[in-house]
């Protein structure tokens, strides 16, 4: 177990205030945020490179807030691997066995099976410079391992992968977590957290804001800034009316708009959210059993890696995703009249 017991940090212009994290022995935790959140200077904590203002590193029940680097049992793997340039691929691996004194037939035995545990077995011998950005990955991935660390420390790992080798890092990753080494993760990549983390935290201007299962936070995000970093784009100030006899509740946007959703909560302000991706766009009114059907305009178009956004007026700007073949079928254009609808189980209201 790996717990940050009130950890501060300050600098000249960045506060990295009160972190409260309690982490499972072989559990994949991801931080998540944007740049400058404070996500790679808690992993610089964690690893000994800087000492916090305040709080307590736990690792197994000891404090290691002061422990030297080489005694915390955490690797950090930088985000720009840090391989050392003037060393081979079998020399980079051993080098921080060969600073622990450890045999040469040990350090030779331990060396080739990480290598072949990363498949860089037929690399041993080149030069970091001859190397692929992934290949890089894994002797660092591998000379981090070489001591065998309670908690594996990763730095933004797949900002220079192609999608390729962003699958094939995954599948090593989970591989690694699998053999019992907890893995703290850091990203800005919300799709990253969801295909690895048992557990995240969001980050942002150097709090946690939000944190739990990627299922607890993606699904219901506490506020505007969760909701916007994890790809909710339909996010509203509204007022959650008092329950009638029906099933169904009605949260009021503005004087012309108001849905219909189910909602468990009391009656008051705060904020409806609604997944893009939840709302089916037609040219007329249809048949359907969503009960949030309405006319709107299409303001702006946005070409989209999966597709296109549309923003559609409907009395608010809603942003609706379509493939290209909906695009084709429906002749979108600027302009064009259409209709949205979208189910009252599609949205979630947040109280204020």
């Amino acid at each position: 177990m790996l717990k940050l017991s009130n950890i501060s940090k300050s600098y000249r212009d960045f506060h990295l205030k009160n972190i409260e994290l309690d982490i499972g022995s072989g559990e994949y935790f991801v931080l998540l945020g944007a740049s400058g959140a404070g996500k790679s200077i808690i992993l610089e904590l964690i690893a000994g490179l800087i000492l916090p203002d305040d709080g307590h590193i736990i690792l197994d029940e000891k404090d290691i807030t002061y422990e030297k680097i080489q005694k915390r049992q955490t690797g950090l793997v930088f985000q720009d691997h840090a391989v050392f340039p003037h060393l081979n691929v079998r020399e980079n691996i051993a080098y921080p066995l060969k600073n622990q004194g450890i045999k040469k037939e040990k350090i030779r035995q331990t060396v080739e099976g990480l290598a072949e545990e990363m498949s860089i077995t037929a690399l041993l011998d080149r030069k970091p410079e001859t190397l692929s950005g992934g290949e890089k990955q894994r002797v660092a991935l591998a000379r981090t391992l070489a001591l065998n660390p309670k908690f594996l420390l990763l730095d933004e790992p797949f900002a220079s992968l192609d999608v390729q080798l962003k699958s094939e890092l995954r599948t090593l990753l989970r591989s690694i977590n699998k053999k019992g080494i907890g893995i703290i993760h850091v990203t800005h990549d919300y799709e990253e957290a969801i295909s690895l983390a048992d557990r995240v935290a969001v980050l942002h201007q150097g709090e946690i804001v939000q944190s739990g299962s990627p299922d607890e936070v993606f699904k219901n995000p506490k506020n505007r800034f969760v909701a916007n970093f994890v790809g909710v784009r339909n996010f509203f100030s509204a007022t959650l009316l008092e329950p009638n006899h029906e099933e169904e509740r009605t949260a009021k946007i503005n004087e012309s708009v108001s849905f219909k959703l189910l909602s468990g909560q009391q009656a008051g302000q705060g904020f409806v959210f609604l997944r893009s991706k939840n709302i089916i766009l037609s040219e007329g009114p249809t048949a359907t059993s969503a009960c949030n059907m309405f006319q709107g305009r299409i303001l702006e178009i946005i070409k989209d890696i999966k597709g296109y956004e549309l923003v559609v007026d409907i009395g608010i700007p809603l942003r609706v995703v379509i493939t290209q073949r909906s695009m084709e079928r429906f002749d979108v254009q600027t302009g064009k009249e259409v209709w949205v609808s979208f189910k009252a189980s599609a949205l979630r209201f947040l109280k204020r």
